[in-house]
C-alpha cells in the first residue's frame, strides 16, 4: 500500500509532528511505501521518501501588502492543489491521511485527492475543525462560543493570537470550510486518539454523519529505560499561557521540593520574571533540552506535572514520562484524565480551578516514594501494553479498511 502523508510542517516541533512521523515509521516497517506532503523549510528532516512542498504562508510578515496577498491561500490556496496534483500523479497513493492542514496548506488539496476518488482520513490532534483557535479556550477559560457556527464569537473574544486581525482571518476561515462543506465532503475518517476529543467532535457536528474513529499516537517505549524514583519534581512542554506553567509556579511557593522546568514559548521571559519577582528559589529553569538531554533530566525526576488550561487531547509528555516509569500528575481536561486511569493507577488529577489542588498532590506523591514507585511501575506497563507498535499497526490498518474499497 502507497500513503501519502500530510502534514503543515515537516520538522518536529512538538507532539503533532513525532506522531505524523511515528506514522511513517511504522508504515514503512511494515513493508508499505510512504511519501510526504508539507510546507518547505530549512530545518525539514531529510529522508529518502519522497517529500512534496509548498511554501509557508506570509501572514507573519511586517509588510501589510503582504499579509492581505498571502491571506487568500488560508482559505483556499490554488498553487497547492497543483502541487497536490504532481504529487498525486507522481505517487500515485492508495490512501491519503491527513493531520494539520489548516492555514499553511488549506483544504484546496484535498480537493485534488477527492477529484481522484482516493480515500482521505484525517487525524485531529487538536480542535480547529470546531473551534478557530485550535483549543477550546479563549485565552482566559474553557470556551465553546463558537458552537453551533457562531464564528463570530471568536473576532468578539479576540482569542485567535490575541489578534483581532488573527481572529477575522480565523473566523472567515472556518466560515468559508462550513460553506464549502470542507468536513463533510473532503473527508473519509476522522480520526482521535482520545475518547474526549472524539465525543467532543460529534457533539459540536450532530447530525453531521460523519465517520470517527479511535487511532491512538504510536510511541516507542523501547527508547526508554524506566527508573522508578527521583529527586524533583519536572515540568517539560511548550511555555504558552494555555499549557498552565503559572499554576505550577503559584503551587512553588506551597510546597517544599526542588521543581525543574524544561521548555520554550511565548511565556519564558514571563516565568523567568516569575521566578526572580516570587523569589522561588526551589524552581529551576532549565530552558529548552531535547533527546538525551531532556531524557537523562525525565529519568532524574519523581514525577511529572502537567497542568494544563485547556482540554488537551493526547499528550505526547505524558506518554514519554509513563515510558520513563514516572507517574503524572495532571489537570481534570480533555484526555488528560484518560490516560491517568480512573482509579488514579498512574498518577493524580487535580482540579485546576482549585488552587490549594496541585500543591496538596504534588506532597501526597512527593511525601510517599512508595506510591511514586507503584504509580510509575503502573504507568510503564500501561505504556507497554498499549502502544506497541505491533498494536498501532494492526489500529490504523483496520481504519484505513474502513474506507479503502
Amino acid at each position: 500500500m502507497k500513503v501519502l502523508l500530510v502534514h503543515k510542517f515537516h520538522r518536529l516541533t512538538g507532539g503533532a509532528e513525532v506522531f505524523y512521523f511515528e506514522v511513517a515509521r511504522i508504515l514503512k516497517e511494515n513493508g508499505h511505501e510512504v511519501a510526504f506532503f508539507s510546507t518547505g523549510d530549512p530545518d525539514n528532516i531529510i529522508s529518502s521518501d519522497a517529500l512534496y512542498t509548498v511554501p509557508p504562508p506570509g501572514y507573519d510578515a511586517n509588510n501589510i501588502f503582504s499579509k492581505i496577498t498571502s491571506a487568500k491561500d488560508i482559505f483556499y490556496s490554488g498553487r497547492n492543489r497543483k502541487v497536490m496534483e504532481k504529487a498525486l500523479n507522481e505517487f500515485k497513493p492508495d490512501i491519503v491521511h491527513v493531520f494539520a492542514i489548516h492555514v499553511h496548506l488549506s483544504p484546496s488539496i484535498l480537493e485534488a485527492v477527492k477529484a481522484r476518488d482516493i480515500p482521505v482520513v484525517m487525524s485531529c490532534n487538536d480542535y480547529k475543525h470546531i473551534c478557530p483557535n485550535y483549543k477550546l479556550y479563549d485565552g482566559k477559560a474553557l470556551c465553546e462560543a463558537c458552537k453551533g457556527g457562531a464564528f463570530y464569537q471568536a473576532v468578539l473574544k479576540k482569542c485567535c493570537q490575541n489578534s483581532y486581525s488573527y481572529s477575522i482571518a480565523s473566523a472567515i476561515e472556518a466560515y468559508v470550510h462550513q460553506y464549502k462543506n470542507v468536513y463533510r465532503r473532503l473527508i473519509d475518517l476522522y480520526l482521535f486518539s482520545s475518547h474526549f476529543m472524539l465525543d467532543k467532535t460529534q457533539e459540536f457536528w450532530q447530525g453531521r454523519g460523519i465517520k470517527t474513529g479511535l487511532l491512538r499516537n504510536p510511541f516507542d517505549v523501547g527508547a526508554y529505560e524506566p527508573k522508578y524514583s527521583g529527586d524533583y519534581a519536572l515540568y517539560f512542554g511548550r511555555l504558552v499561557n494555555e499549557k498552565g506553567v503559572q499554576l505550577l509556579l503559584d503551587a512553588a511557593n506551597h510546597v517544599e521540593m526542588p521543581i525543574k522546568i524544561i521548555g520554550d514559548g511565548p511565556d519564558l521571559k514571563y516565568v523567568s520574571a516569575q521566578l526572580q519577582e516570587n523569589r522561588l528559589g526551589n524552581v529551576e529553569l532549565l530552558g529548552p533540552l531535547w533527546g538525551d538531554e531532556l531524557t537523562r533530566v525525565l529519568y532524574d525526576a519523581a514525577f511529572v506535572v502537567v497542568p494544563s488550561l485547556w482540554h488537551e487531547n493526547f499528550p505526547y509528555v505524558i506518554l514519554q514520562s509513563f515510558a520513563a516509569g514516572k507517574p503524572v500528575i495532571g489537570s481534570m481536561r480533555g484526555g488528560i484524565p484518560e490516560m491517568l486511569g480512573d482509579n488514579g493507577e498512574r498518577g493524580l488529577l487535580f482540579e485546576p480551578d482549585d488552587v490549594t489542588d496541585l500543591p496538596k498532590k504534588m506532597r501526597a506523591l512527593w511525601d510517599d516514594s512508595r506510591l511514586v514507585y507503584r504509580m510509575g511501575q503502573s504507568a510503564r506497563l500501561y505504556v507497554e501494553r498499549e502502544f506497541s507498535d505491533a498494536r498501532f499497526y494492526q489500529s490504523i490498518m483496520d481504519n484505513y479498511g474502513r474506507v479503502l474499497t
